[in-house]
C-alpha cells in the first residue's frame, strides 16, 4: 500500500480526463478515418508506456526511501 504511485496515477487521470484528452482518445480508437487512427494510436501507446515507466520509477524511489 505504501508503494502505490499516486502521483503518476493523478497525472494520468489529468491527461486522460480533460476535454482535449478525451477527444484525442475518442479519435484514436473510434474515428471513422483509418489515417487518423494510424497516426494517433502510436502516440497514445507511447504516452501509456511513458506513464508506466514513471510509475515504476516512482515505486522504486518510494521503496528506496522507506528502506
Amino acid at each position: 500500500m505504501r508503494f502505490i504511485p499516486w502521483i503518476t496515477l493523478v497525472l494520468a487521470a489529468v491527461l486522460a480526463l480533460n476535454p482535449v484528452g478525451l477527444d484525442f482518445l475518442r479519435g484514436t480508437f473510434w474515428s471513422g478515418e483509418q489515417l487518423s487512427r494510424n497516426i494517433a494510436q502510436p502516440i497514445v501507446f507511447i504516452v501509456i508506456a511513458i506513464l508506466v515507466a514513471l510509475a515504476l520509477i516512482e515505486m522504486l524511489v518510494r521503496y528506496w526511501r522507506l528502506r
